[in-house]
């Protein structure tokens, strides 16, 4: 483990997010057995390990000014918080600020899941085994993806040579392809290509992503 804090060892210190801890030995313990699927469930990528984080931040704090957890409640404003709705944002932010919880600090303690995936793989020194019959999956699962993209337009495209928005629609060739983009620059790359080298962007190191983010 390294030497020096990250922001996840901080906010957990300063979160009781160990103390908290019921199922696992610890809060590391429990983040690199989820990511690994060392304790035989399935594994969990890094997008959803870092909105489990934030929202245990969340349940944190709402437990400390006495505001109701029950139900969704925290996990729909969490979208709330973290979502593009402004509005919906904006509403969420001043209830929290009418049961005396500060929502910008909350925020800015909400981690990214490049922050997570460095904990992982640098604070913890932790290595994750893709199995081949996962990267096979994988891939059917991509595959069967565009296959379905593919007969959508299909479909759409006789409709639209018909109503004259797309002349000789019907007779057009379609091909569907992945691209995936590196989240830090304009890098973008087809899913295949990022596959076979095992990396979208060599500069930062963006990991292939999944439906649930990267791995």
């Amino acid at each position: 483990m390294g030497t020096s804090s990250c922001k996840i060892e901080v906010l957990a210190e300063r979160y009781d997010l160990d103390e908290r801890e019921t199922r696992y030995e610890s809060l590391d313990d429990r983040l690199l057995t989820r990511w690994t699927g060392a304790d035989g469930n399935e594994s969990a990528g890094y997008r959803r390990l870092t909105a489990w984080f934030n929202k245990q931040l969340l349940r944190t704090a709402y437990d400390e000014h006495g505001r109701d957890t029950t139900g969704n409640r925290v996990e729909t404003e969490y979208e709330a918080l973290s979502g593009d709705d402004d509005l919906l944002r904006e509403e969420v932010r001043d209830d929290l600020a009418a049961d005396g919880i500060d929502a910008d600090g909350l925020q800015q303690d909400f981690i990214s899941w490049s922050t997570m995936r460095t904990h992982l793989k640098r604070c913890l020194d932790g290595e994750k085994v893709v199995r081949e019959a996962d990267t096979e999956w994988q891939r059917r699962s991509v595959e069967i993806a565009k296959n379905i993209s593919k007969a959508k337009v299909n479909e759409a495209l006789p409709s639209l040579s018909e109503s004259g928005q797309l002349s000789g629609g019907e007779d057009a060739n379609v091909e569907i392809q992945v691209l995936l983009s590196c989240p830090e620059c304009p890098t973008r790359i087809p899913f295949g290509d990022a596959l076979d080298r095992g990396f979208v962007c060599a500069d930062h190191g963006a990991a292939i992503a999944t439906s649930e983010g990267d791995d």
